[in-house]
């Protein structure tokens, strides 16, 4: 029987059903009688006649020559090249491309050392499938433990880290370092002397050490939220009512003391802490306006009193001064008429006296 390869073809002959060997483009002729047989394939992307084991077929050189094989490690992956360029992650252990007119390469990278290296790159990585590797994003202020099998490993700061999960199980914890906020908000407290009072107070707070508190401190939020309502409960119910909102600064500066003493159960380095409200209940709110307002009524009767005072005894100087100046007297006098003609708007005087005797007389000023 005849056989026309192109130029783009390979064929694969076979003698009943045994491979003898591979040939290219060109005219053929092999006698069915006799048992041959002829596979005929492009010689494009991976090789399709795979009936027969790679290792009988890698026996022909003229095959061997013409493709590319390549077998990833189960400890690795491949990475497939065409042309020098990127396009597919390897998803099975064992390739065989026809490397005739497109140029193959695998690249394997070994997945022994846990970190992911710089040798793979951003494009290589979103071809890889996410259940091979760990990502971990480290924030600024932030402290990211890394594990090997629930072992910690090393701390490491800000930044992205991927670890291959062959072999291992990784998993990481990520801990804000910087500054944080407590509020206790509406804290019910019974003063010493029984009066039932809420209380807004905030504590600044930031994490000592991340491995120390990983190996310690399962949860940090709600046993410190306790903590501190117990520290405002035990310090604040040692005061009076009056006490407490004579002294507001110093309560404040109590809390942050008992607060700083409980630092090394938690792992944390109080900042800062203080009352920022203090809510009365109504009918104390209403007693203290009461006073408030009787306080300040008071305060404005004394102030009232004394102008009055000031003002009278102005006028008692003022008396004296004009008693003794019979000049300053005249002025004072002139200017009070000023003032009263400036109400009138017509005055009529003669030429006989003088016109401030005159008006003098026309209001009974002068005798």
């Amino acid at each position: 029987m005849k056989y026309m390869l192109k130029d783009n073809q390979a064929g694969f002959v076979l003698k009943d059903g045994v491979f003898q060997k591979m040939i290219t483009s060109g005219t053929y002729h092999f006698s069915k009688m006799m048992g041959y047989s002829v596979e005929i394939e492009e010689m494009s992307g991976e090789v399709d006649y795979m009936e027969v084991p790679y290792q009988v077929l890698s026996g022909d050189t003229a095959f061997l020559n013409a493709t590319l094989h390549g077998e990833i490690p189960d400890d690795s992956v491949g990475f497939i090249y065409i042309n020098g360029k990127l396009t597919s992650f390897a998803n099975r252990k064992e390739y065989t491309f026809w490397n005739v007119f497109d140029k193959y390469e695998i690249k394997i990278v070994s997945m022994e050392e846990t970190e992911i290296g710089g040798d793979v790159t951003k494009q290589m990585l979103s071809l890889i499938p996410k259940k091979l590797y760990t990502e971990m994003s480290v924030g600024e202020g932030e402290t990211g433990l890394v594990y090997y099998n629930n072992v910690l490993q090393k701390s490491v700061g800000r930044g992205v880290y991927r670890f291959w999960n062959y072999s291992r199980s990784v998993t990481y914890r990520v801990f804000d370092m910087r500054q944080q906020e407590l509020d206790i908000v509406g804290q019910e407290i019974l003063t010493r002397d029984k009066i039932g009072i809420r209380m807004n107070v905030s504590c600044m707070y930031k994490l000592r050490d991340a491995v120390e508190f990983a190996a310690t401190i399962s949860e940090l939020k709600r046993p410190l939220y306790s903590a501190v309502q117990l520290v405002i409960r035990e310090i604040v119910g040692k005061y009076k009512l009056d006490e407490i909102l004579e002294a507001k600064e110093q309560i404040s500066k109590e809390i942050y003391t008992a607060l700083k003493a409980r630092e090394t159960m938690f792992c944390v380095n109080f900042l800062t802490s203080g009352i920022k409200d203090i809510i009365l209940p109504g009918e104390i709110r209403q007693i203290m306006n009461s006073v408030l307002v009787a306080e300040k009524s008071a305060q404005a009767n004394v102030i009232s009193r004394r102008e009055e005072v000031a003002s009278t005894r102005s006028l008692l100087n003022t008396a004296k001064l004009m008693d003794e100046n019979k000049t300053l007297y005249k002025l004072k006098e002139l200017e009070y008429l000023e003032r009263i003609c400036e109400k009138v708007g017509e005055i009529s005087v003669n030429g006989n006296r003088g016109i401030v005797e005159q008006l003098g007389r026309m209001i009974g000023t002068t005798a």
